[in-house]
């Protein structure tokens, strides 16, 4: 199941609520161009920003539209256990088949507590687990040493690592082979591939679902100068994503190529017009956007 291009999908948003058929049209594009699972509710998804209920309604959209065609993995955490613990279960309720579970935000736990929230999660949720790793969002980083003892707990079988580095990921899968490891960081997807990663968890693949899909399949299959040939064409695209932050690019992105409206939430806002005319530009020369 978790192998392959995942997308962290945008949420559409119209007049301060879920534009749901926006963001039905969305998914069925991305399965379209040959995704292989999709993740709603997770930062590029705004999750932050979504009542409780909102959240939970998104999940359920999402999982009616896929209809099973490709996994759908969950965004549920939060950084209080509790919780994440009922936003899991809710994912388990709808008929998701898997939950991302990132490290709790603000409060910045040791690793001990890291430990503990996981491993609560997992208990009381039973729902297949994937740990979010992102430190530079959460103020918290998610030790290998950490990821090596929740291994060992059977609801936990991947880990989305988007710490930065190429480092940590090598030792997650030197200390804890069974997890399977998903970057979450596109300007690093071929390098972690290149180190045992079976996939990744993609802002990018939101505006370059097909070629960023094939760039995997040529990987698996031994066809590396192919998957190369992507990855420097579109890594441009991939440093983009992140002039400002993120989702702020992506919206904009997806306004330029008629996907989605620019409706983002506050405290989100647009990006700079100096931005979003070096944005637009990166995106023309990767071929992404028609020129």
């Amino acid at each position: 199941m978790f192998r392959g291009c995942f997308v962290a999908s945008v949420t559409p948003f119209q007049g301060g609520a879920i534009d749901m058929r926006a963001f039905g049209d969305h998914l069925e594009w991305l399965i379209d161009s040959g995704v292989h699972g999709l993740v709603p509710c997770g930062t590029t998804g705004e999750a932050a920003t979504m009542s409780v209920e909102e959240h939970i309604d998104c999940i359920k959209a999402a999982v009616r539209i896929v209809k099973g065609r490709v996994p759908v993995i969950a965004g549920a955490g939060a950084n209080g256990t509790v919780e994440a613990v009922a936003l899991v279960q809710a994912a388990k309720q709808v008929g998701a088949d898997a939950a991302l579970v990132v490290t709790p935000y603000y409060v910045k736990p040791s690793q001990q507590g890291l430990y503990e929230h996981f491993a609560a999660v997992a208990e009381q949720a039973d729902l297949p687990m994937v740990l979010y790793n992102v430190p530079s969002r959460t103020g918290v980083n998610l030790l290998p040493q950490t990821v090596e003892r929740l291994a060992a707990l059977p609801q936990i079988v991947a880990v989305k690592e988007a710490g930065g580095t190429i480092h940590q990921t090598i030792e997650i899968r030197a200390r804890a082979p069974r997890l399977a490891v998903l970057s979450g960081d596109d300007n690093l997807y071929l390098p972690h591939l290149a180190v045992g990663a079976q996939g990744i968890i993609s802002v990018l693949a939101n505006v370059a679902p097909a070629p960023w899909s094939q760039l995997y399949e040529h990987f698996a299959a031994g066809r590396f100068s192919e998957a190369q040939r992507i990855f420097l064409r579109l890594f441009p695209a991939c440093k983009a994503m992140f002039i400002e932050s993120n989702p702020m690019p992506v919206k904009a992105a997806m306004v330029m190529l008629g996907r989605c409206g620019p409706e983002l939430r506050l405290p989100l806002t647009q990006i700079s017009p100096e931005n979003h005319a070096q944005l637009q530009g990166v995106l023309r020369e990767c071929g992404i956007l028609d020129a």
